[in-house]
Order: structure tokens, then C-alpha cells, then sequence
């Protein structure tokens, strides 16, 4: 039988992915054993969240043949996101696909200026491969 406590600890930085998205509405509903998978239950605002959720997991363990996450999308495939003071076009796709250098590709898909975008305007991310 397998250690809930040790699984809970290797896919530790999946819930941290997870929690770091609450503000946009992504929420654990629960983590428990089926068998010899840890098994995570959530909730996802959009496929951009999905993305990066399945990145973090294949990151861990590409196999994760010892997990299972039930991940249930309430949103669209494009997260909407609004600008606040101190953000930065590239620091936002760090959070949102892991990839800093994702800006130019969402700069163009919102018709923006990567370096002068307004606090407060709200951009769609779109789902980047």
C-alpha cells in the first residue's frame, strides 16, 4: 500500500501551482488515496490553468503512474487576466505558462504593447503550445 503522506509530498508543488491560481478561482476540493494513487480533485478556471497544472504534474513525475488529479474547468480556454500595478507582461507568463518568454505571442494575440499595458485593462492569455 502506498504512503499517502510520502505522494502528498512529491506531488506537493502540484497543490502549490493549484493554490497559487485561488485568485483567479482555481480551489482544491480534495486529496485522497484510491488504491495506490493520490488522488486530487479541483477545480480550474480555464484551459490555460489546465496547462499548467498538467506541466507542474509531468514536471514531478512524467510517468505519474502513482497519481490521478480530476480537474473540472469552470471557465473558457482563455484566462482573462487584468493588469495590476507592478505586473509585468513577462512575469505573468511565467506564472501562467511557466515561460517568461511567452510575452510577444500574448502581447499580439491582445493587440497590445508588451512594454505599456494600463493597470486595470484586462488581456485574454491565450492557450499557448
Amino acid at each position: 500500500m502506498a504512503d499517502q503522506a510520502a505522494l502528498e509530498q512529491k506531488y506537493a508543488k502540484v497543490g502549490q501551482v493549484l493554490t497559487g491560481f485561488s485568485d483567479v478561482g482555481s480551489k482544491m476540493d480534495g486529496i485522497f488515496m484510491n488504491g495506490d494513487k493520490l488522488v486530487l480533485k479541483c477545480e480550474v478556471p480555464s484551459k490555460v490553468v489546465v496547462n499548467r497544472v498538467w506541466d507542474t504534474i509531468k514536471q514531478v513525475d512524467p510517468s505519474y503512474s502513482d497519481f490521478e488529479i480530476q480537474m473540472a474547468q469552470t471557465g473558457p480556454d482563455e484566462q482573462p487576466y487584468t493588469i495590476k500595478h507592478g505586473d509585468t507582461l513577462s512575469a505573468i507568463c511565467q506564472r501562467f505558462y511557466g515561460n517568461a518568454n511567452k510575452y510577444p505571442q500574448v502581447a499580439q494575440a491582445n493587440h497590445a504593447d508588451a512594454n505599456n499595458i494600463p493597470v486595470g485593462t484586462t488581456i485574454q492569455l491565450p492557450v499557448l503550445s
